[in-house]
């Protein structure tokens, strides 16, 4: 009996900051599948390339094209070259993000406009570019947090950005739906990768010594975890599912306060041996 050839076998995907982290979890996990990738990276040329070596080794084409997703100009540059490379797309996955930690009061123009261009005009500029590309359907995932939906210190300029490409994505997924095109968010928690490596050294910010144990799950997410709900959305199984922001935080905002982890011995919850 032949080896299953994999769902993403002859599709082509294009992944958004997809040297490290989560995207590029997700590049080497599509071509395990049988596809193929364009790979965008921003400065780190090198890290591309191994994505790049990572997708050839498993069986799929891929290409690495360096563009800066702050720019439409360059955006226009990563989807000429996806075309001219593979001629058509299957997946977008806009993965690549950017933001300021600070306080709403201490927030300047630019800090807004970088945050903009970045999170939320890139997705749009790129989504019109993909649809272009989607001659026989296919799928379009951003990338989000919890940010979006709940407050807490110095993510108010990312946090709305990802809102507002929660909202985008239920408009999307109305708009390209008679196109064959399915449209959803992956809303991620507290994921062990170098973003929330920086964003918890920000200065003030409590330890995550204090944090986690207020997750049900009380611990970080993998960017596994995240990369494989995205793929989920990639897949046929979830031919069904548009328009939807899918979580992804071990419970996290699901608790409020009272939370259990700060409540007497009489309300502990039963611990699992280890």
């Amino acid at each position: 009996m032949a080896a299953d050839p994999g769902f993403a076998a002859d599709k082509v995907a294009l992944i958004t900051g997809s040297s490290r982290g989560i995207g590029r979890t997700l590049a080497l996990s599509l071509a395990d599948q049988g596809g193929s990738v364009v790979v965008n990276y921003k400065a780190n040329e090198d890290l591309a390339d191994e994505v790049v070596a990572g997708v050839k080794e498993r069986g799929g084409r891929a290409i690495a094209v360096q563009a800066d997703m702050e720019s439409p100009e360059e955006i226009d540059k990563l989807f000429d070259a996806a075309r001219e490379e593979f001629g058509r797309l299957d997946y977008y996955v806009d993965n690549a993000a950017a933001s300021s930690f600070k306080l709403i009061k201490d927030l300047k123009l630019h800090h807004l406009d970088r945050s903009y261009a970045m999170n939320v005009r890139s997705f749009v500029l790129g989504a019109q570019r993909a649809v272009q590309l989607m001659t026989d359907g296919g799928r379009i995932v951003t990338l989000s947090s919890y940010g979006s939906i709940r407050a807490y210190p110095t993510y108010a300029n990312l946090g709305a950005a990802k809102a507002a490409l929660e909202a985008y994505v239920r408009y999307m997924a109305v708009e390209f739906a008679p196109l064959g095109i399915n449209v959803n968010a992956v809303n991620g928690g507290i994921i062990e990768s170098d973003s929330s490596a920086y964003f918890y050294g920000v200065d003030g910010m409590p330890g995550l010594d204090v944090v986690l144990p207020k997750i049900p799950k009380q611990r970080m997410g993998t960017v596994k975890e995240v990369a494989d709900t995205v793929e989920f959305l990639l897949e046929p199984r979830s031919e069904y599912i548009t328009g939807q922001s899918l979580v992804v935080d071990g419970g996290l905002t699901v608790i409020a306060p009272p939370f259990f982890d700060d409540a007497g011995e009489a309300l502990q919850l039963p611990k699992r041996d280890a």
